[in-house]
């Protein structure tokens, strides 16, 4: 630019970090806090000051509640949501059985809102868009949109499936399964004066020829959110009733379902997600590493992804990176550390298994998994029924407990 005659070039402003954080959801802004608690210096760089709504993960379960409690984030997200214990597991109008264990319903960005509450001042939050990295065996050179340069030992992406800084880097991608499935969500509330007869409810496809795994319903704040997983063709005509009319729609697909739902009014617009499952190739790079989605997708049904979204962090974040950052270099070699981590290779394989038996005993016409199948739904409702037995059965008195 040209100021009073003369002609200044302006220079890039450039700064120092242990780690770039590249990407600000849910895995990014896990692996921002925890690098930031551990000391480290981070720069965690993302186009959103405030995570945008979006149709992902909306439930933590499972082994999901261990992993959080480890990373000494439970809590934080717990109060943040909305907890149950009890579901009731349905189809073709019956219960099959009850589960139990600990769930809280929260959708992502609040999900993500909340982790960022707790990032710690070692975390430069950058509301910016990176457009080259440049890697090396020992530092990295981050160049933001802003005009920032930033050198660092590790950048660590996650940028879940967007492409660009990805492919700029080298890093392949292979697709496994293309749209593979389709999942909506939405939220529904009983008619006025009326209640749902349960805290959580999972209703299973009633016909192998609907295509559809399961829907399910929790509590998110003040109504039932509902996930309904599908491996419908993207063409079919029934995805855009779905989106259209959805009560009447379900209704219609799942007869049964009307008993457990009485009159209902669905009071948000249906969103919707079309899955490829696909895998990084080319990815063991100097000084870059890939965590969730960006190095690997997971059926929505399957429930696996955020699963493999924690491993990923609480590996990388607790276990390689300490270890990598004390002592020289950030080459391949110490890279491919983290994708050799055979907790991170367990959790990824068992999600892709997951993927295709969800799909293949929901729709796959063969007498192998037609087989599986009946054996499923008959096995829980049967155990079901013992359940309710035993605990219909009185409580044996002091006397009986000591004989």
């Amino acid at each position: 630019m040209t100021v009073n005659g003369s002609m200044f070039v302006k220079v890039p402003s450039r700064s120092q970090a242990d780690v770039v954080v590249v990407g600000g959801g849910l895995s990014g802004s896990l692996a921002a806090v925890l690098l930031g608690r551990a000391g480290y210096r981070v720069a965690f760089v993302d186009r959103h000051a405030v995570c945008p709504a979006q149709f992902r993960v909306e439930k933590i379960a499972g082994v999901q509640v261990e992993l959080l409690r480890r990373m000494g984030l439970l809590d934080c997200l717990a109060a943040a949501g909305a907890p149950f214990v009890k579901v009731v597991n349905a189809r073709r109008g019956r219960v099959l059985d009850e589960t139990f264990g600990q769930h809280y319903g929260i959708l992502y960005d609040d999900m993500v809102r909340v982790v960022r509450e707790q990032l710690p001042p070692a975390v430069r939050f950058l509301v910016d868009r990176v457009v080259q990295i440049e890697t090396g065996p020992d530092h990295q050179q981050v160049t933001l949109a802003g005009g920032e340069v930033i050198s660092a030992r590790l950048v660590v992406l996650a940028t879940g499936m967007g492409d660009l800084l990805r492919q700029d880097l080298g890093i392949s991608r292979r697709v496994i399964f293309e749209k593979h499935s389709t999942t909506f969500g939405f939220s529904i509330s009983p008619a006025p004066g009326q209640a749902f007869g349960f805290p959580s409810l999972t209703y299973y496809g009633e016909q192998q020829a609907d295509a559809i795994d399961y829907l399910t319903l929790f509590p998110v704040g003040d109504v039932m959110r509902a996930n309904l997983f599908t491996y419908r063709d993207y063409r079919d005509p029934w995805l855009q009733d779905m989106r259209r009319d959805p009560k009447s729609t379900l209704l219609a697909t799942l007869p049964g379902l009307g008993r457990f739902l009485g009159d209902f009014q669905v009071v948000t617009p249906v969103q919707y997600w079309i899955m490829d499952l696909c895998v990084a190739g080319d990815y063991e790079r100097d000084g870059v590493v890939l965590i969730g989605d960006v190095f690997q997708t997971s059926c929505p049904a399957a429930g696996t992804g955020v699963s493999r979204l924690l491993t990923d962090v609480e590996r990388l974040c607790m276990v390689h990176l300490p270890r990598w950052l004390a002592s020289p270099g950030m080459g391949r070699e110490k890279v491919s550390e983290f994708y050799q981590d055979p907790a991170k290779q367990a959790a990824d394989r068992s999600a892709l298994r997951a993927a295709h038996y969800r799909r293949g005993v929901t729709v796959d016409p063969g007498m192998g998994w037609t087989l599986r199948r009946q054996h499923a739904f008959i096995r829980r409702r049967l155990l079901g029924r013992v359940k309710d037995l035993q605990r219909a059965l009185p409580a044996p008195s002091a006397g009986q407990a000591e004989a």
